[in-house]
């Protein structure tokens, strides 16, 4: 299924911003969450095609949201992105484990990103 609406789950505007802008020029209908827990009731409501999730947010982290995303029968079928800026072979590692279907690590590169999303 080819992916349309993209939710971008990440609590700093600038890197919300980027994303936007970059996925809006490529022709994705965008909506935004700036935390975990806006993250997981976003996805809920809006039913987004594809998921991309920071790691480091106050309150519910990345890891968490992703893994409640991944678990919940609601949302469990939309694949979340991971892109964050911890970087570690571990921290990849753990954020697959959570349920993420790909790692990027930030800063991300446009046209790395956009094949990602393409090759889902």
């Amino acid at each position: 299924m080819p992916v349309k609406k993209i939710l971008v789950v990440d609590d700093s505007p600038t890197e919300r911003h980027f994303m936007v802008d970059l996925l809006t020029k490529n022709g994705y209908q965008v909506v935004t969450a700036e935390s975990g827990e806006e993250g997981v009731t976003t996805a809920k409501a809006e039913k987004p095609d594809l998921i991309i999730m920071d790691v480091v947010m106050p309150g519910l982290n990345g890891y968490q949201a992703t893994r409640t995303l991944t678990r919940d029968e609601s949302t469990k079928h939309i694949p979340v992105l991971m892109c964050t800026s911890k970087g570690q072979e571990t921290d990849k590692i753990w954020g697959l484990r959570q349920g993420a279907q790909d790692y990027l690590v930030k800063p991300v590169n446009p046209e790395e990103l956009l094949a990602k999303i393409s090759a889902l």
